[in-house]
């Protein structure tokens, strides 16, 4: 085993126990805490396998917007900071939530068993690069990408309007 394979491996462990202390986690704030973990565990991972881009889209995006946008939304609003039992479910609920991950997991698995079988994957280093990425986005994918840009911005202007309205 390389050394790539062992910080994978360790990245990718600290990314499932940060995501299962985030999911798990009785403490608002703490949870959004182990989400920043997880998010920036997995934009190593993405680093190890050779994705620059992904790897800084994943931390300027979801490191540096979404998760601060998140801590900020619970400061400003009243969400408890301590320990809550308005956030927990009741057993039956966990139990559920508990059972549809294990198997979303287990269909997850499944299906990379199945599509790769014994086979290897071989990272190509300059997949992620920028220049390939940009090449890819600016050519292929230019519609789908502008598509998804116009998405994003009816679904930032309709949360806009909801939330002036909401005050009404």
């Amino acid at each position: 085993m390389s050394g790539l394979e062992v910080l994978f491996a360790a990245l990718a462990v600290l990314a499932a126990a940060a995501g299962m202390l985030a999911v798990t986690g009785t403490r608002v704030v703490h949870c959004a805490l182990w989400l920043v973990v997880c998010l920036g565990a997995l934009s190593g991972v993405y680093l190890v396998l050779g994705a620059e881009v992904v790897a800084l889209v994943q931390l300027l995006v979801y490191v540096g917007a979404v998760v601060v946008l998140v801590i900020f939304a619970l400061m400003l609003t009243r969400a408890p900071v301590e320990p809550s039992d308005r956030l927990d479910g009741p057993p039956c609920q966990r139990l559920a939530a508990g059972a549809a991950g294990i198997s979303v997991g287990g269909l997850l698995a499944g299906t990379l068993i199945y599509a790769l079988g014994g086979r290897t994957v071989q990272v190509q280093g300059d997949q992620g690069s920028a220049q390939t990425v940009g090449k890819a986005v600016f050519s292929g994918w230019l519609l789908p990408f502008e598509l998804l840009s116009v998405l994003l911005l009816a679904a930032l202007v309709a949360a806009i309007a909801v939330s002036r309205n909401a005050g009404r």
